[in-house]
C-alpha cells in the first residue's frame, strides 16, 4: 500500500473489516458526525500535530476522524495493551491515513516504544487516557515537552496524577479535565462502565449474577454504574469504600457498605473501580471463596495485587475461558482473574458503547478546538471544560435522541437574574 504514515499495527490486511466496524459505530455516534461535518469546513486544525494516548478502538477510530476532517496531523498509540483491537488500528492507518502505533497484547517495552513514537511528532497538543503520555513527556521525553501547549485527559485515573502533578509544580503546561464533564462521568462512567463492565464478566465466564455477591469497591460515578447495573440483574450488592460520605450515599442508596476485609469471604464476583492501587491484596486472597471471580474496570492493573495472588498460587495462572486466568491455592482454591487484571470492559469486550463515547468523544472534539484557540491564555496546570462546551454536547445529543428541553419565559430569565423580587 502506497503513501502510508508511519505506523505499527499487527496485520493491514484487517483494514477493510476494521473500516466496516468503524463505520457500524459511527451509526450511534450522530454528535460526533455533525461536529466531524462542521470541522471538514471550517478546517479548525490545519498546521496542528496531536498525539493521542487512547483506546484503539472503533470509537476512538470516529474521533481521529473528526479531528483528521478538521486538518489536524495526528499520530495515535494505545493506553492500554489488551483494549487494541487490531482491525481498527489497521483500518485507522490504511483506510483514514492517520499515524498509528498499537498492537493488541503488547508488552510493556511495546507500549511504551509506541508512546515513544507517537512523541516523535513532535506534537503542539496531546490526548492522553491515564496520563501515561503526558507522564513519559515529564519524564522521558523531555526534548519534546517544550514545544506542547496544551492536553487533553479524559480518564478519572489520569486527572488524579495530573492534579497531583500539578500540585507538585511539574505540570508544564495546561491539560483540560474532559473526565469531569457532566457529559463524560455522569453518562460514560456511570452508564457506560456499568454497562460493558459486566459485559465483560459476562462474556469471560458466562457467571450467572441473580442470587450471587457482587463487591463493589469504590462508589464513585464508575462504581455508582456497575453496582446499579448489578442489583438490575439480580446481584446482592455490597460497596466497599474509604470516603465515609460516598459510603453514606451507597447505604442510602440500598447497598449494603462494608470494609473489604469483611467483603472478602462473601463475595462471588469482585470489581474494583477506585483509581487506587492494591485494593484487593492478599488478605483479601487467603479469605475469597473458591471460584470467586476477580475484575478490574480502573485503569491501571495496580488495583488487583496480581504478584500476590500469583506468589500464592501453587498452580496457574492456566486459561480457563476467554481472558480468564485460574489461579490455584494450597488448599484448592480456584480464583479467577479476568484480563490479567487490566481494565476489564475493554480487555475482556469492546468497551462503552459507541451511543455513550458519542458524548464523550464530542467533548473532546468541542475542547480540542477551544483548547487549540485559548492556550496562549491558560496557566499550566489542570483545567475545567467550559461549561458551554459541555451543555452544547448535552443539547446535541437530546436533540438526535428526537428529545428536548423547556425555555425559560423573559420572566423566568428576568428573576433568575434578579435578587431584588422577594418571595
Amino acid at each position: 500500500m502506497p503513501d502510508l504514515p508511519k505506523h505499527d499495527v499487527a496485520d493491514l490486511a484487517l483494514a477493510d473489516q476494521g473500516r466496516t466496524r468503524i463505520e457500524w459505530a459511527d451509526r450511534s455516534m450522530p454528535v460526533l458526525a455533525q461536529i466531524r461535518e462542521r470541522f471538514a469546513v471550517e478546517r479548525p486544525f490545519v498546521g496542528v500535530t496531536i498525539a493521542a494516548c487512547m483506546h484503539v478502538t472503533t470509537e476512538t477510530a470516529n474521533l481521529m476522524r473528526a479531528l483528521a476532517a478538521g486538518g489536524a496531523n495526528l499520530a495515535l498509540c494505545a493506553s492500554n495493551p489488551l483494549s487494541t483491537q487490531d482491525d481498527t488500528a489497521a483500518a485507522l492507518v490504511a483506510e483514514y491515513g492517520i499515524s498509528t502505533f498499537a498492537r493488541n497484547a503488547v508488552d510493556r517495552d511495546g507500549y511504551y516504544a509506541h508512546i515513544n513514537a507517537a512523541l516523535d511528532v513532535a506534537p503542539a497538543f496531546v490526548f492522553d487516557d491515564g496520563c501515561d503520555l503526558v507522564n513519559t513527556l515529564h519524564t522521558a521525553r523531555t526534548d519534546v515537552v517544550a514545544g506542547v501547549r496544551g492536553g487533553c485527559e479524559e480518564t478519572t485515573t489520569g486527572v488524579i496524577r495530573l492534579r497531583q502533578m500539578a500540585r507538585e509544580g511539574a505540570l508544564r503546561f495546561p491539560v483540560v479535565a474532559v473526565n469531569d464533564t457532566d457529559t463524560k462521568h455522569m453518562f460514560d462512567n456511570r452508564f457506560g462502565t456499568g454497562q460493558s463492565t459486566l459485559d465483560a464478566i459476562f462474556r469471560a465466564t458466562n457467571t450467572l449474577l441473580a442470587g450471587k455477591t457482587v463487591v463493589v469497591a469504590g462508589y464513585g460515578y464508575c462504581g455508582k454504574g456497575v453496582a446499579s447495573r448489578s442489583k438490575g440483574m439480580g446481584a446482592n450488592v455490597v460497596v466497599t469504600e474509604i470516603d465515609p460520605t460516598k459510603a453514606l450515599e451507597a447505604a442510602m442508596d440500598g447497598f449494603r457498605v462494608l470494609p473489604m476485609i469483611e467483603a472478602a469471604p462473601i463475595g462471588d464476583v469482585f470489581v474494583t473501580v477506585t483509581g487506587n492501587r492494591d485494593v484487593l491484596r492478599w488478605e483479601h486472597f487467603e479469605l475469597a471463596k473458591d471460584g470467586a471471580i476477580f475484575a478490574n474496570s480502573g485503569h491501571f492493573d495496580i488495583e488487583i495485587d496480581v504478584k500476590a495472588l500469583a506468589g500464592m498460587a501453587v498452580a496457574g495462572p492456566r486459561r480457563v475461558r476467554h481472558q480468564t486466568d485460574e489461579y490455584v491455592l494450597a488448599d484448592g482454591r480456584r480464583l479467577l482473574l479476568l484480563a490479567e487484571g487490566r481494565l476489564v470492559n475493554l480487555g475482556a469486550a469492546e468497551g462503552h458503547p459507541a451511543a455513550v463515547m458519542d458524548m464523550s468523544f464530542a467533548d473532546q472534539a468541542l475542547t480540542a478546538e477551544w483548547l487549540t484557540e485559548n492556550w496562549q491564555d491558560l496557566a499550566p496546570g489542570v483545567v475545567e471544560v467550559p461549561t458551554h462546551i459541555d451543555k452544547e454536547v448535552a443539547r446535541v445529543k437530546l436533540a438526535t435522541m428526537g428529545l428536548a428541553t423547556d425555555v425559560l419565559t423573559p420572566a423566568q430569565e428576568e428573576y433568575l437574574n434578579s435578587w431584588q423580587t422577594g418571595s
